[in-house]
């Protein structure tokens, strides 16, 4: 429906974020209609929603559906960067600042129940006090705090109220840590996709309106209650099984979240290293790490007001954007090795001149077409041939865009650019950036005397090898035409 960009399954972080802002502009009208006394909160909750088109009642099914939602795209979340091992190596950091936020989330969520002191906020209650009484941690049980209606005092509910409230500010305050290490990070997800998102949570409120259970009342045991299944799943699980059985999922849920990042580590490669007699400060690396792992320092040179580039080892990816964003890394320059700025130690970008060279000189001039890809999209080595050459770098922001240029000049019939789909680059901003540099609306860019019909760009995944292959043969047919096209305008 949104075309691969704009996936809610590319979005699922920034699409929590957004239902934790629904929650949060929701809550605090809700919050400002309630009564927070033992005695009026239910009347104050229960009024809401006596009218179903009401603002009050439309705003407090947003607020559940959005509570919902925000647990079910965390989960998607977590299992997507699980899955893509997005947490091993620079990315530790994310996901262990990552995997506290379900703690919070939950302690929030289920705290809001209790706030409508209904019969499920009750037994919702009832539950957890149960459950932390399996471990004599208080001087008291918590389930005292529940027998009679006398003991759920108002001082109980402001409790319920920093439950609520104190912790969702909790979570806020974490998920700025959990972007910290992402620079330009998407926290919402894009327009239509928000607008998309934003309309189906009101549609809802509007077709099943949250309402009320029966007031809590401490002498009526409920036979039967209608559970969120997306919040207080907990619960259920407890009574199925035992409060010891519950700690004990719990903590090794958490447990195993936060050792992932020490299981299975792979070899890191080398991280990119600075030149400084070839680094001029110019800041474009500064600009386009996705992963703010390059800083400016003073140069080393003793110039004043001079700065150069300063790489953070712990948080380099070793996708190579930086190099990509060099001005020093241009083919270009005369030298015999090509020294950049900025560079991979494992794939310098000489390295790569070189072999273009190499292959070039080894097919008739204007006929072999340049593949620069990544090694993270579809895979390009797999289309190689006597006249397709390809190139696969750590990642397509690697490229500096004067490559396309100088593989023409050097003899290339066409060149093309190709890397993850849209919004879904391994290393968040390369096929961005590149794009961007390709179109001359980033530096560095490509020159405008190059052909646009001898470039092409393609965004492809893995699996998509096909798509490629008609691209390529689409450029080719439109390459000869060109080249006949140049020879009618020269005949006599």
């Amino acid at each position: 429906m949104f075309g691969a960009g704009e996936s809610p399954l590319r979005h699922l972080g920034a699409l929590g974020v957004f239902f934790f802002v629904l929650l949060s502009v929701s809550g605090a009208y809700l919050y400002a209609v309630l009564d927070t006394s033992a005695t009026g909160a239910y009347r104050s909750i229960d009024r809401l929603t006596r009218d179903g088109s009401s603002l009050g009642g439309l705003l407090r099914g947003i607020h559940r559906y959005a509570a919902d939602a925000m647990v079910l795209c965390t989960f998607l979340h977590l299992a997507r960067e699980w899955l893509l091992g997005r947490f091993r190596g620079f990315r530790w950091f994310s996901w262990l600042t990552g995997v506290p936020l379900l703690l919070f989330m939950f302690s929030s969520g289920v705290g809001g129940f209790w706030l409508n002191w209904d019969q499920l906020g009750q037994f919702s209650a009832l539950a957890t006090a149960e459950w932390l009484d399996r471990w004599p941690i208080f001087a008291s049980p918590l389930t005292r705090n529940f027998l009679t209606a006398d003991a759920v005092s108002d001082r109980l509910f402001s409790l319920f109220v920093f439950v609520h409230i104190g912790v969702a500010l909790a979570l806020l305050l974490g998920l700025w840590f959990h972007v910290q290490r992402i620079s330009r990070a998407d926290v919402l997800p894009p327009r239509r996709l928000m607008l998309g998102t934003g309309v189906s949570l009101l549609l809802l409120a509007v077709l099943a309106p949250v309402v009320s259970q029966a007031p809590a009342e401490s002498s009526v045991l409920p036979a039967s209650l209608p559970v969120d299944w997306f919040v207080l799943f907990p619960h259920p699980l407890m009574y199925a099984t035992t409060p010891t059985v519950l700690w004990l999922v719990v903590v090794l849920s958490i447990g195993a979240l936060l050792a992932l990042p020490l299981l299975r580590r792979r070899q890191r490669l080398p991280v990119a290293v600075v030149d400084p007699a070839h680094c001029n400060g110019c800041r474009r690396c500064f600009d386009d790490c996705p992963y703010a792992a390059v800083t400016m320092v003073a140069h080393i040179g003793g110039v004043p007001g001079r700065e150069m580039a300063q790489v953070d080892t712990d948080l380099c990816a070793s996708c190579g954007i930086c190099v990509g964003a060099c001005p020093s890394s241009t083919p270009f320059r005369g030298s015999e090795k090509l020294v950049t700025g900025i560079d991979l130690p494992q794939a310098p970008i000489d390295q790569l001149r070189a072999r273009l060279r190499h292959e070039l000189a080894g097919t008739e001039p204007h006929t072999a077409v340049v593949i620069f890809g990544c090694d993270q999209g579809a895979r390009i080595d797999s289309l190689a041939d006597a006249h397709t050459i390809p190139f696969s770098l750590a990642c397509i922001g690697m490229l500096p865009p004067s490559f396309v240029e100088y593989a023409l000049r050097d003899g290339a019939a066409a060149v093309v650019v190709t890397g993850c789909r849209a919004r879904g680059c391994e290393f968040r901003l390369g096929a961005q950036w590149t794009e961007e540099r390709l179109a001359g609306n980033r530096e560095p860019h490509l020159r405008r005397g190059v052909a646009a019909v001898q470039v092409e760009t393609v965004w492809a995944e893995r699996g998509e090898e096909d798509r490629m292959r008609v691209a390529i043969a689409a450029l080719r047919r439109r390459v000869s035409l060109g080249i006949e096209e140049q020879k009618a305008e020269h005949l006599p």
